[in-house]
């Protein structure tokens, strides 16, 4: 195949579709009309002797030979993208990005309020869209780049992807106002003879206070496992039974409820969140300002000197 033959605007489209599942959906993110986008699929169609995508209920499914595809055709395209940024001016005014970056319940509401108002008036053609990722898929959908950035606890990558620090934070417990057994503080005995909402996006496994206390031989009766800290701290203010969680969190979460949050039995355990993006991306200037700020949104407030 001779590649000087070929236009590779139509592995844009390829790549859109591929990602999208739809024609229409492809068209609307290219600024495409639905006809250029079935005719584009057509001249694939024709370049590759295969259906490449075929209809289906839920739109438009892959063929294996597109499953195939996809890999190398997202590699070309991200290292054109690269190039073009590492020569492209950085211009914070003018610039126009969007960035998908994963995060967990409440951790955006934390960060997007003040990132977006110390990027907002600097940069006002950066949007950021806040999606949740199962932890299993971070790595590839950084790959693929369907995901700018990840946040999450500490996980297993592959030298591709680079992670930096972004919080650390103790753990506090909440119990109702009034509760029979816990006025002001609560020691590790009284904790576990409580019956306890967990909080977790997962449908199994352990938090990291159980796995804490695993380690010490000790164990805690989770009664009800839910998937958003404002519904355990709702759970909680209607019922004897507690939930443990970040501080940061449940400074949020807890507003409306006004359940005690009290210091948790185990001192030294913490939250420990980490910054995920692909190492192509080290050259992006406006990814590397964005990670920045990030950061510094992030960062622990400095001691005064005195």
């Amino acid at each position: 195949m001779d590649l000087s033959r070929v236009d590779l605007n139509l592995f844009i489209v390829f790549e859109a579709i591929f990602t999208l599942g739809s024609i229409t959906a492809a068209g609307r993110k290219l600024h495409l009309s639905q006809s250029a986008v079935s005719h584009a699929l057509a001249r694939l169609r024709q370049l590759f002797d295969d259906p490449l995508f075929e209809r289906n209920s839920r739109g438009m499914a892959p063929t294996p030979l597109a499953r195939i595809l996809i890999v190398d055709v997202r590699n070309a395209l991200q290292s054109m993208e690269c190039t073009l940024q590492k020569t492209a001016r950085f211009d914070l005014s003018t610039t126009r990005r969007h960035f998908a970056i994963a995060m967990g319940d409440p951790f955006d509401s934390l960060l997007l309020p003040p990132l977006l108002r110390r990027i907002g008036p600097a940069a006002p053609g950066i949007s950021i869209e806040a999606i949740y990722s199962d932890r299993r898929r971070v790595e590839p959908a950084l790959l693929d780049g369907s995901l700018d950035m990840a946040i999450d606890v500490l996980i297993s990558t592959s030298p591709d992807v680079v992670h930096a620090p972004v919080l650390s934070e103790p753990l506090v417990v909440l119990a109702r106002q009034g509760h029979p057994d816990i006025d002001g503080s609560v020691d590790l005995d009284t904790y576990l003879k409580q019956a306890h909402v967990q909080v977790s996006s997962r449908r199994r496994g352990l938090s990291i206070e159980d796995i804490s206390l695993s380690r010490a031989g000790m164990t805690r009766q989770v009664r009800v496992r839910c998937q958003r800290y404002a519904a355990a701290c709702r759970i909680v203010s209607e019922t004897d039974m507690l939930t443990t969680m970040p501080a940061c969190f449940a400074r949020i979460a807890n507003q409306a409820m006004q359940n005690q949050v009290l210091p948790a039995p185990f001192p030294s355990l913490r939250l420990e969140l980490f910054l995920y993006w692909h190492v192509r991306s080290d050259n992006d200037a406006a990814a590397r300002w964005l990670r920045e700020q990030i950061l510094a949104c992030m960062a622990p407030p400095q001691e005064p000197q005195h």
